[in-house]
């Protein structure tokens, strides 16, 4: 098999350069001279990640298709620690993308599942609150792009980072309840009654009444309920602005976006 370098980086202070090869080994450079330090061994699979720690040059992390995310000693060509991503009933998920926090006390990773693993020191207390299925009610909606190629919601004719903040849902699409709504930034201190995710009962094409969830349900301009609530509050934001003597910014002309990229 002809090998192949399939991710490279460089540890925190550029003094070596780590490249995996798709003989599933990772390779520790000198980054002056190209001189070989180590071969470090334990993936089984392509690897696609490699990231550095923020300021220790020592350590590297590695992740790949074969589930493994690997904490590297690169100095010594050691392991320090390792973690499988068995998910029951599934068998491996493949870890996609793996970063550090800034203080480089913890990392999260995404995986093939749509899983956000979070590791760290300390207690898991305070991600408890968390529901286990988790999406913004607007992560899957199409986007278009406008005469200048900017990128539209093509529901709203809006820039995403323009929008108001979006509901949270479950992999259904099913709103949270109110609780967890709250923590959406700019979204702490709403009102329950704009915050309440509940089902309601719609006719669909065979004249049949139907249960369905709100951010599902349109109304008459075939907008969701959801987008509805979104719109009015940013229509009360924009009215709080206008009293407290504030400037609201200038929308771009057409609803063009000022920026590329979705």
């Amino acid at each position: 098999t002809k090998l192949k370098v399939t991710m490279v980086a460089w540890d925190r202070h550029d003094a070596t350069v780590i490249t995996a090869v798709n003989n599933f080994l990772l390779k520790v450079w000198n980054s002056s001279t190209g001189q070989l330090l180590h071969s470090l061994s334990g993936h089984d699979d392509e690897v696609f990640v490699l990231e550095a720690h923020p300021f220790d040059q020592r350590i590297i992390l590695s992740a790949g298709h074969d589930g493994n995310i690997f904490i590297w000693d690169i100095d010594k060509g050691t392991k320090i620690r390792n973690y499988f991503n068995m998910i029951e009933g599934q068998g491996h998920g493949a870890v996609f993308d793996c970063k550090f926090s800034p203080d480089g006390q913890h990392f999260a990773c995404t995986d093939s599942h749509g899983h956000l693993l979070l590791f760290g020191f300390g207690c898991n207390k305070y991600y408890e609150k968390i529901p286990d299925q988790m999406f913004f009610h607007t992560d899957y909606r199409p986007l278009i792009r406008d005469a200048n190629n900017y990128v539209l919601d093509e529901q709203t004719q809006q820039a995403p980072h323009l929008m108001p903040p979006p509901f949270l849902v479950d992999v259904d699409g099913n709103p949270h309840p109110t609780r967890y709504q709250r923590l959406v930034p700019g979204r702490e201190n709403c009102k329950d009654e704009q915050l309440i995710p509940q089902l309601g009962y719609v006719a669909n094409g065979d004249g049949e009444v139907v249960e369905q969830v709100i951010g599902q349900q349109t109304n008459d301009q075939d907008e969701s309920i959801l987008d509805g609530m979104i719109r009015e509050l940013q229509r009360e934001q924009d009215l709080r602005l206008i009293n407290e003597g504030e400037t609201l910014p200038t929308p771009p002309l057409n609803s063009q976006a000022a920026v590329n990229g979705s």
